[in-house]
């Protein structure tokens, strides 16, 4: 299994075409975009505006042979938008910008205002999903937020939401449907006392989760 590190700058497109590659099997993808031409560049020009926003406000987390990562943001205290976002994304997502901007409207509206950690992306490339990197990454997230009791917010395709609950995530207001077809769920995790989402996540005997 690939170690997990901190990613760096010049890794940042790299992050975000993972991400996309991650997320062109998904509903929401032809959704988001559905020239399937576009697609995957789409995706990742969009994913690359919020990867390097989180190294300046955030974390980024990959496995080191960037087959997975993780995408965050401190929300300890309002943080601005990315710089010239709305031009930016206009450039990265052309005709399709309007329903970036409708999924942001989904999240912005069911966001915590109090302080927590965001966790904007999990990824897994497709050919390396259910071999345990994406238990890895929760397993690494929780472990640091075990540590200063943050809770932590999501927004999440129903595809993840079993590795969210086994982390200690719950469902935060009800699934949103931006198309028929297409569903995100909200989800928060509580600051944890007593067993942590660490121990929660370790296999059992009898099951063993695997993404």
């Amino acid at each position: 299994m690939a170690q997990i590190r901190g990613a760096r700058w010049a890794e940042k497109d790299l992050v975000a075409a993972m991400i996309a590659e991650a997320l062109q099997p998904a509903p929401i993808a032809g959704w988001l975009v559905p020239d399937e031409e576009q697609r995957g560049r789409v995706l990742a020009d969009v994913a690359a505006i919020w990867v390097e926003h989180a190294m300046f406000y955030g974390d980024v987390y990959i496995c080191t042979d960037l087959t997975a990562g993780m995408v965050c943001f401190h929300r300890y205290r309002p943080i601005p938008p990315p710089a010239n976002y709305t031009d930016r994304l206009a450039t990265a997502a052309g005709p399709h910008a309007e329903r970036f901007r409708a999924l942001d409207d989904i999240m912005d509206s069911r966001q915590p205002t109090t302080a927590h950690y965001h966790l904007a992306y999990l990824a897994v490339r497709p050919a390396y999903q259910r071999n345990g990197r994406g238990r890895a990454l929760m397993t690494h997230l929780c472990s640091r937020l075990d540590l200063i009791e943050l809770p932590s917010w999501t927004v999440t395709l129903p595809a993840g939401e079993r590795l969210l609950t086994r982390a200690g995530f719950q469902a935060d207001h009800a699934i949103a449907r931006p198309a028929d077809g297409v569903a995100v769920q909200p989800m928060m995790r509580p600051g944890q006392r007593g067993e942590t989402a660490t121990d929660a996540l370790r296999p059992a005997s009898r099951r063993n989760l695997q993404v």
